[in-house]
């Protein structure tokens, strides 16, 4: 039987967000009874080298935070794995375990792939990081939802819970659809950063009608995930592109658990990002001593390329390597190699900032790897600068040149038609 995940990416996506798409098949007898065929279907644990990597980190005192449509805790593989949990729809139970919104199957997948038990020696699904613990934030995605706050509002609030809570690591598969993100973003996540707390968030899905990333995938300091087919390519329904993705991850063909405690493959950076949520749960659960800036570098500097240039739109830095994450030798870093919302915030939010020289619509500057705009302060902007010349003079002398080129070769053979007219009519 195949379902499709229909979720609202378009219609409301300026005034909420909403879960990154994803395809589900549902597995035929796959029955607890049966549930060794599911892990058989885990791929990427081997593919991957997790199973390696698990004789170095299981992601032991590491809690990750899983903002989505809630997650059941009561299923097989996630009893025990879910210690905290809160409710910002207005809708659903105050632990958060109660599935909301237009998808409520959404988040109890998000959370098998990251911190599944299994349900035995072999099977059932287990996820990345099994051995770390779970909170989770229900959020009801969609407009006539009955929740009592906007998509933005539930967000926002969700992610300071999360902080407050005690998270090491959000989860955010979901999309706001657009590049741009409400104020109130910049405080929520702004206030995970100055806890140490790394954020991941799916690319979104092309195939779902997201031809690039959308907010929170685009706010600086994230850790993006997009996706890769079972052959290590970009998957061209289940990933979109963009400048700020991080790293790729496998998001197709994925298994993960329903609430009502079935299971289905699902394809979609939905499913990545709690992959990469989870190798994050192992790198800070290997290294307690580093700080979000670091583990984030670990991440992208032991990501393999895979024979493509990064970084990329399509695979960031690479495609993860757990093994390596966990055991090569990385230089230490000062800053988040992924930018700087507190900087972004100075720069774009005019109403507490001097307006960039250049001008322009702040909504459509992706934030990281943009060129630095010069910033008024008195006659010093009225000199050219490195900027001013690359970006600006020298185009539009160019233009100018061959303008005035194009000019003169026209005036030029008019006046030799009109010389040839007059010759031939004496």
């Amino acid at each position: 039987m195949t379902r499709r995940l229909r979720r609202a990416l378009g219609g409301f996506a300026k005034a909420s967000a909403a879960v990154a798409a994803a395809t589900m098949i549902a597995l035929a007898g796959a029955t607890p009874a049966h549930a060794d065929t599911v892990r058989d279907l885990e791929y990427w644990l081997a593919d991957y080298g997790f199973t390696t990597a698990w004789t170095t980190s299981r992601g032991e005192g590491v809690t990750v935070a899983i903002i989505d449509t809630g997650v059941n805790g009561n299923v097989a593989e996630l009893r025990g794995a879910v210690v905290g949990g809160t409710d910002v729809s207005g809708i659903g139970s105050p632990d958060g375990q109660t599935p909301v919104g237009d998808d409520p199957n959404h988040g109890t997948l998000v959370a098998s792939l990251l911190a599944g038990r299994g349900t035995g020696e072999g099977n059932g699904v287990i996820g990345i990081a099994p051995e770390a613990d779970l909170l989770t934030a229900s959020v009801a995605f969609g407009q006539d939802t009955g929740a009592e706050k906007s998509n933005d509002d539930q967000i926002a609030e969700a992610v300071k819970w999360a902080v407050d809570s005690g998270a090491d690591v959000i989860n955010m598969s979901l999309t706001r659809n657009t590049r741009d993100w409400p104020e109130s973003w910049d405080d929520a996540f702004t206030y995970a950063f100055d806890h140490d707390v790394v954020i991941v968030a799916a690319a979104g899905n092309r195939g779902s009608g997201t031809s690039e990333v959308g907010a929170p995938a685009t706010i600086p300091g994230v850790l993006t995930v997009a996706g890769v087919d079972r052959d290590k390519n970009a998957s061209f329904d289940a990933s979109s592109q963009g400048i700020t993705i991080a790293v790729a991850a496998p998001s197709e063909d994925l298994v993960g658990v329903l609430p009502d405690g079935g299971y289905v493959q699902w394809s979609g950076t939905s499913a990545a990002a709690p992959i990469v949520s989870g190798l994050v749960a192992l790198v800070r659960s290997e290294y307690p001593e580093l700080d979000a800036a670091n583990v984030i570098e670990r991440l992208i500097r032991t990501a393999d390329p895979n024979g493509h240039d990064v970084p990329s739109p399509l695979y960031g830095w690479g495609i993860i390597d757990p093994v390596a994450a966990l055991t090569a030798s990385v230089p230490q870093v000062d800053a988040n190699p992924l930018g700087s919302l507190a900087e972004w915030i100075a720069l774009h939010r005019r109403a507490d900032a001097p307006a960039p020289a250049t001008g322009g619509d702040a909504e459509q500057i992706v934030p990281i790897a943009d060129p630095p705009l010069p910033r008024s302060d008195g006659a010093q902007t009225l000199l050219p600068t490195a900027w001013t010349l690359a970006y600006i003079t020298v185009p539009l002398s160019l233009v100018a040149g061959f303008g005035t080129l194009a000019a003169l070769l026209g005036i030029g053979a008019t006046r030799h038609t009109r010389r040839t007219v007059r010759i031939r009519d004496q």
